[in-house]
């Protein structure tokens, strides 16, 4: 009876195991087999683990995705990739149907990785989040993926998709829960948020860059809450 329990939990521990429930596919061990090696060697040369916890910068204006790998306490810049195509301009999606690519904090789980998308691989980035529910936005299935075509997505192209899943996916492998994904129009340094403050968006970007800010400073992803109708950022944990 004691073998036999021990065996059970044995299992059951394996059931839950991080690795044993990522998504994956034929298409995605195909990807990562061609990317990984060259990633790792990557990772190795600006002194990083090849076993990462990421964070994730999306820019609108300038059509930039940035990947920063946790290297001690705080996040070192890894690689940028080129957003090959948005749609609906800057400002943020708030309805089903609109074509707008959304704006905001997000947060991915292993479940949002998608290895069998219909554009070539996909990762869900939470739209609409907690801030955006709560606001009554409606709209799904937004997602940063391959190809080069948009109706509301991050398309990166099939070769950055593949850098990208890729990332995401060993850093679940090594442990990671979740990714956060910062979106923003463009980077909210003074002279940007002067440039764009005639923009009907500016009072809703105006409360993104505490958190743009806090990630500037301190290298490391801010704590984001939902006060009110508003986000809420805290320093993240050094």
């Amino acid at each position: 009876m004691p073998k036999f329990f021990t065996l059970l939990t044995i299992l059951s521990l394996l059931a839950i195991h991080p690795k044993t429930s990522l998504p994956d596919s034929d298409r995605a061990r195909v990807a990562r087999k061609s990317v990984w090696p060259r990633l790792q060697n990557e990772l190795k040369d600006k002194g990083l683990t090849i076993k990462p916890q990421v964070y994730i910068r999306l820019f609108k204006d300038e059509g930039t995705l940035e990947i920063w790998v946790k290297s001690g306490p705080r996040y070192q810049f890894f690689k940028t990739y080129n957003i090959c195509a948005f749609s609906g301009g800057l400002g943020t999606k708030t309805k089903a149907g609109d074509y707008k690519s959304p704006e905001g904090f997000y947060t991915v789980e292993p479940k949002q990785l998608n290895p069998n998308s219909s554009y070539h691989l996909s990762i869900n980035v939470g739209y609409p989040n907690k801030l955006e529910t709560l606001k009554g936005y409606t709209g799904d299935q937004i997602m940063i993926h391959g190809i080069c075509a948009s109706n509301g997505c991050y398309a990166m192209t099939n070769d950055g998709i593949d850098d990208i899943y890729t990332m995401f996916y060993k850093a679940f492998e090594a442990g990671q829960q979740k990714i956060d994904v910062a979106i923003f129009p463009f980077r909210m340094d003074e002279q940007h948020m002067k440039t764009y403050k005639t923009n009907p968006s500016f009072s809703f970007w105006k409360t993104l860059k505490p958190g743009y800010d806090l990630f500037e400073r301190n290298h490391v992803p801010p704590l984001v809450s939902v006060q009110g109708l508003n986000y809420s950022f805290s320093a993240g944990k050094v």
